[in-house]
């Protein structure tokens, strides 16, 4: 057994935010944020722009300074806490890897500095990618930068992964290898991931639970499957729009003679069309947008 897997088995508590509040001078960037990320799910947290979704993250990680309490395997985190990457592995939007490095240079550097690094994965990965090593990392593409920091990170032996627009930029190809190099090199029962996105369409097969946050408050915390049950799409003839809107609906879309929007699944309209809704259905419903009744 693995020093990973005892760890695994000695810990039984999860990843907490409890009453979790971060100001910046006079403006509230988070209020009162509580939750805890299952083990074994990969969760979305969505959030329009502003939202406080990487201000959320960054707090998680001990980076900034915040009121409240964030709690990992039992243990409180502390501003700049070296403690949490014992568990956790962080992938933002900016990659911070060393120009003047090789990728190889890169991966010995990594390997040496880190406890958690899995070199028997890592050398399968690597082996299998396309990624030059001994190319400097200043001439990689962008989307290079991104899959060497990628697989620099799912080499570590953590628990937890959190991923903050980790493919903000990148072509659509490069986004679903991606995701599908995390589905199949990181993810399991064991494991969490957590991934802050603009482009939740792209991986809503992929989530099991989402976490809305607006205006620096968790609005919805639930299971997709949950959410898609609780919910449904109803379509009526343009002149039926009343009817939308009293029957609650906070974003009511037009196309081609009907309008659309996300309703109770309970709701009855006479004449309507029903289908299930997508993430961004249900997300635009509960945080409203350009068509918002209200």
């Amino acid at each position: 057994m693995t020093v990973y897997e005892k760890t695994f088995e000695s810990n039984p508590i999860p990843y907490q935010v409890h009453n979790l509040s971060k100001c910046y001078g006079k403006f509230q960037a988070l209020n009162d944020v509580s939750f805890t990320l299952p083990w074994g799910k990969i969760v979305g947290l969505l959030g329009k722009n502003g939202a406080g979704k990487s201000t959320l993250m960054r707090c998680m990680l001990g980076f900034l300074d915040h009121d409240g309490v964030v709690s990992l395997d039992g243990f409180h985190l502390q501003h700049r806490d070296h403690r949490v990457f014992d568990q956790v592995a962080f992938i933002p939007d900016v990659s911070g890897l060393d120009d003047r490095l090789t990728v190889r240079q890169t991966i010995n550097y990594v390997k040496n500095v880190n406890p958690r690094f899995n070199e028997e994965r890592s050398q399968r990965l690597f082996e299998r990618s396309n990624l030059p090593l001994d190319k400097k990392i200043g001439k990689l593409s962008k989307g290079m930068k991104t899959k060497l920091y990628l697989l620099l990170t799912i080499s570590l032996d953590v628990r937890y992964l959190l991923l903050d627009e980790p493919t903000l930029g990148l072509d659509i190809a490069f986004r679903k290898e991606f995701f599908n190099i995390i589905l199949g090199e990181f993810f399991d029962e064991q494991r969490t991931i957590l991934i802050s996105t603009h482009q939740v369409e792209e991986i809503e097969d992929m989530l099991q639970e989402i976490i809305i946050i607006d205006q620096g408050k968790v609005v919805m915390n639930e299971e997709v499957e949950s959410l898609k049950t609780r919910y449904r799409v109803a379509t009526v003839a343009s002149e039926q729009r009343s009817a939308l809107v009293n029957a609650g609906a906070r974003e009511i879309n037009s196309t081609l003679g009907f309008v659309t929007a996300v309703v109770d699944s309970q709701t009855e309209i006479e004449g309507a069309r029903y289908s299930r809704p997508s993430i961004s259905d249900i997300f635009m419903e509960v945080v409203g947008g350009n068509n918002a009744t209200a």
